[in-house]
């Protein structure tokens, strides 16, 4: 039987074409993409998006980011965002999707002028509020609650300073407290009262804590008994709707005892290692420590903020 030989051009072009799909399936380092902050669907706004790079379990420092969005299931076109670098692997950017759904993500990382495409599935859902503590949301009703306590405390103040003050130092005192109108409905001061009360009442729990009923239905009707001095608070509840108030009322109330409850164990911590020195001090060392607390909690949760 004769031999049949390949021509020896033909066995070189494939010899080639082998050796380029090789290196095609070895060219990028094999990195792996994890969204540490989901990507939401935000009606004509951009949404925080967050990725954490990794290597063989360890962060990748100094990529340069991209990444090119379109919907699994229709035609939305693309959407493309350019990532900032982060800490310990970590990237960013502003995302704004057309609607919400699932898409996928192709991303292209780059680093010492290699390139590396990596493909994902991603889903951007509508958000159930305006920022998470440790997954939970804050809601747009919470904001707005918020914003009607710090009304309250404003007119409250105003109707107490009409009461002690008159003249100059009236005018110089409302003066004051109109100048704080914009601060009391500003939406950062209002996520971060709801976010430090949330993560000292966390953190009571943690430490063993419990807010008893009774404890927290006292805690209300005090508030009711201020409330009812004041015919502008009383007003404003009304409107709000006084149920709905009251129910809401007594949800941050527990947690405003679980803080307490964490304020009094510093109080107690303060006088046990300065045992004489005056109240004035004790408290003063305590809300120190209460603040470093916080700070310390607030760093250990994870919190997003749309």
């Amino acid at each position: 039987m004769r031999k049949r030989f390949m021509p020896a051009v033909l066995l070189f072009v494939m010899i080639v074409a082998f050796a380029a799909v090789m290196a095609g399936c070895s060219s990028g380092p094999d990195y792996k993409i994890d969204v540490t902050k989901e990507l939401y669907y935000q009606k004509e706004k951009a949404s925080p998006f967050e990725i954490k790079v990794t290597e063989n379990g360890k962060a990748v420092t100094g990529l340069s980011v991209s990444v090119e969005l379109s919907m699994s299931n229709m035609d939305h076109g693309t959407v493309k965002a350019k990532f900032a670098e982060g800490k310990g692997g970590t990237y960013s950017a502003d995302v704004k999707v057309p609607m919400n759904g699932k898409y996928e993500a192709v991303f292209t990382l780059e680093k010492d002028g290699k390139k590396t495409e990596k493909v994902i599935s991603i889903e951007a859902a509508k958000p159930e509020g305006v920022a998470k503590v440790n997954g939970k949301w804050i809601t747009n009703e919470d904001v707005t609650f918020y914003k009607l306590i710090n009304r309250l405390q404003l007119e409250i103040n105003r109707e107490a300073a009409k009461k002690n003050y008159s003249g100059a130092q009236l005018d110089e005192e409302l003066a004051y407290l109109d100048s704080q109108e914009k601060l009391a409905e500003d939406k950062n001061q209002l996520l971060t009262q709801i976010i430090r009360l949330r993560s000292m009442a966390m953190l009571a729990e943690e430490k063993g804590h419990k807010a008893e009923a009774a404890e927290v239905d006292a805690a209300v009707e005090k508030a009711r008994g201020q409330y009812a001095q004041f015919p502008s608070a009383q007003a404003l509840i009304k409107q709000y709707g006084e149920e709905k108030f009251w129910t809401v009322e007594k949800q941050q109330y527990k947690m405003i005892v679980l803080a307490q409850m964490v304020q009094k164990d510093l109080v107690d911590q303060a006088k046990k290692e300065n045992p004489k020195a005056g109240d004035q001090e004790v408290y003063y060392q305590a809300q120190k420590k209460y603040e470093d607390l916080l700070v310390s909690q607030i760093n250990s949760l994870k919190i997003e903020i749309l």
